[in-house]
């Protein structure tokens, strides 16, 4: 049993690990275009506006490689898990994961993705040891395996899971609405850690959706707190991989340069690649990060007037001194926590070093 187990674990941790390495390209690309379209635009009260053409252009590339990134994550953990037959009913699940289904238009986003391509791989896997005749065992893997995988795995999700989930993000909203009159620490630490914990997924959207109903009503000061704290979990893990390098592999620290830059104009999903491969250290860090940085936006007074996040509209905060304080102090917080929690990347020798060794134990063998 406990073998079983730990080899399940094992194949997990390899799943997420692939779903994240076919993952980054998407990442990156979608958040260099995003960030070179929103650079140049227009803070307004609808976000930031970009009005040259060509620059609209890449802001719709960007969206684009944004739109994908999470159905190629759980596409390539089913991949991972039961080979090319998984592949497809994991990317359309991940689609339906990052999109609105259901009567109650229930979104999962990334956490949500990671679940669905893990059924999809085992599903996949099972139906694969089915025994065939000879006649369809050649249009199994591409035709009949992802067929049942689909259906399964993506009406057990809408049926199943779309409810539960739609009632836990109720649920949010009435406690977020509760705590309007309340304590302005408490608030912006909640504000804070809810931003933070799915990164731009139906949790961090139900927080966009409060500040935003309490800006129509002219109160600002959440929504500083919430536009302080999407740029923390990327700018985190960016700080993260450039004060912590030993705790990094070499192509997490090139994505930690593309997540800085995703943290300086607010969007949070950067730092996603980075907690799909190490959860359990990741989220709690980037969470208590966020629940810092928008606690301090709080007892600030600190108010951003357009719901846009990140230091690309500091040009229009009230109090830009403690909204980049704050940004600052929660970036700092989540590295430091994660310089304590993280441990070192086993470091692989290189070419020259293996061949170093294995003239160095031919010499001891020959002696």
């Amino acid at each position: 049993m406990a073998n079983s187990a730990k080899k399940v674990g094992e194949e997990l941790k390899k799943a997420f690990s692939t779903g994240v390495s076919y993952m980054m390209p998407s990442v990156v690309v979608g958040g260099i275009f995003l960030a070179l379209a929103l650079a140049s635009g227009t803070p307004t009260d609808e976000g930031m506006v970009v009005t040259n053409p060509f620059l609209q252009n890449l802001n719709t590339i960007g969206a684009a490689g944004f739109a994908m990134m999470i159905p190629i994550l759980a596409g390539y953990i089913a991949y991972s898990i039961a080979g090319k037959p998984g592949l497809i009913p994991g990317m359309i699940a991940g689609f339906l994961a990052n999109n609105p289904v259901g009567e109650s238009g229930v979104q999962t986003g990334f956490l949500g993705a990671m679940i669905l391509g893990i059924v999809s791989g085992y599903i996949a896997k099972y139906v694969k040891t089915w025994k065939v005749p000879n006649t369809i065992k050649t249009i199994m893997p591409i035709l009949i395996i992802p067929i049942i995988t689909t259906f399964i795995t993506c009406i057990g999700y809408i049926y199943i899971l779309a409810q539960p989930l739609a009632g836990l993000v109720d649920g949010l909203v009435n406690l977020l609405s509760s705590m309007q009159g309340g304590s302005a620490l408490i608030l912006g630490l909640v504000i804070g850690a809810f931003t933070a914990i799915d990164m731009g997924g139906p949790i961090n959207k139900t927080v966009t959706a409060f500040t935003l109903a309490l800006m129509a009503e002219g109160i600002f000061g959440p929504n500083g707190a919430h536009r302080i704290a999407v740029a923390i979990p990327p700018l985190g893990m960016a700080l993260s991989t450039f004060i912590s390098r030993r705790k990094y592999s070499e192509e997490e620290r090139g994505l930690g340069i593309s997540a800085g830059f995703m943290g300086l104009i607010g969007i949070t999903e950067g730092a996603i690649p980075f907690a799909v491969k190490d959860m359990k250290r990741v989220l709690p860090a980037i969470m208590i990060g966020s629940a810092v940085g928008g606690g301090i936006g709080m007892m600030q007074n600190v108010s951003t007037y357009i719901p846009h996040g990140g230091l690309i509209v500091i040009g229009a905060v009230d109090g830009k001194l403690w909204y980049f304080l704050a940004m600052l102090i929660g970036t700092v917080v989540t590295a430091a926590i994660l310089h304590f929690t993280k441990p070192d990347v086993a470091v692989k020798p290189s070419s020259e070093e293996k061949e170093a060794n294995n003239g160095l134990e031919k010499k001891t063998i020959n002696f």
